[in-house]
């Protein structure tokens, strides 16, 4: 039987929610209401855990915090309803399956399989846009309706990340433009986004860098001054502290060269836009094609 309540760790862990963020919803929306234990520690009902999820649910989809933390559980589940496409408009309904049943065995080389069966079939872009970003959505619920463990949520996205390094490294364009930087900063782990987006800037001929997880700011900056960098690009994980980033962002904006674009994203930053100046903030892995046109109409000769 499950935990009747739950410590704001456990709450943090289970649904992406930074400890920060669920404090600053308690006192702005009065939601989430966390009882106290015997020691004074904020402890959560089951109820208010369900109810979480499916906001985080929400505001992976673009909704802003102040539209859906003080809606019921009944509310939100109408409106996932409607913002949420079914699995069959993006994927085929077997192909999840499929998926699901690699998973579930724990048959990493069957599901590699099926990935490079689908890269082939549709192309690096549409692979990423089309089968990935969705995929990605699914299996993130699986794993928060606990259909499955976190052991198999790792396997998929070793998986996939597995699949979109070996496409990147067959990409035969070099020294194009622009020249991006990519990374996360300190304490984010996760690098699947990042890898995503350096998918698709290298099949339009960009020259992407990756240093992988967890650069310390000034590194970044270090490296981007002293790298010929054209754009610097973040991404940030639900999981991370969104307060967090908004001040490495500013940080590493002051330090850069006002030459080199900082472009951010990822499911930490949405519905929470920082509002700094000179950051161009991608609502979703795809917009970056739009950032990248953007740069070359703004340097025709390079």
């Amino acid at each position: 039987m499950k935990n009747s309540h739950h410590s704001i760790a456990a709450i943090e862990r289970d649904t992406g929610l930074s400890k920060d963020v669920l404090r600053k919803w308690e006192q702005r929306y009065g939601f989430p209401a966390p009882l106290r234990d015997a020691q004074g520690e904020r402890i959560y009902p089951e109820e208010q855990l369900q109810r979480l999820r499916l906001i985080r649910r929400l505001v992976d989809r673009g909704r802003r915090p102040g539209a859906v933390v003080p809606l019921s559980a009944p509310e939100l589940e109408a409106m996932l309803a409607d913002v949420a496409p079914a699995p069959e408009s993006t994927l085929a309904l077997e192909t999840v399956d499929a998926v699901m049943a690699c998973l579930k065995g724990h048959d990493g080389v069957t599901l590699q399989g099926q990935l490079d069966r689908a890269l082939m079939k549709v192309g690096l872009q549409l692979f990423v846009v089309d089968f990935v970003a969705p995929l990605n959505v699914l299996i993130g619920e699986a794993w928060l309706r606990g259909d499955i463990e976190i052991a198999e949520e790792h396997l998929y996205t070793e998986q996939v990340q597995n699949v979109l390094r070996s496409a990147i490294a067959r990409q035969t364009s070099t020294g194009g433009s622009p020249r991006v930087l990519l990374t996360t900063f300190p304490d984010e782990l996760h690098a699947l986004g990042l890898l995503m987006v350096e998918a698709l800037l290298a099949t339009e001929g960009a020259t992407c860098t990756s240093l992988g997880t967890q650069t310390p700011v000034d590194d970044i900056a270090r490296l981007a001054a002293g790298g010929q960098i054209d754009i610097v690009a973040l991404s940030f994980s639900g999981a991370y502290p969104v307060r967090h980033a908004v001040d490495g962002i500013r940080r590493l904006r002051d330090a850069l060269p006002p030459s080199v674009e900082l472009w951010c994203g990822g499911a930490g930053l949405l519905g929470r836009r920082p509002s700094i100046a000179a950051v161009e903030h991608l609502e979703s892995v795809e917009a970056c094609l739009g950032a990248l046109q953007a740069w070359h109409r703004a340097h025709p000769t390079t």
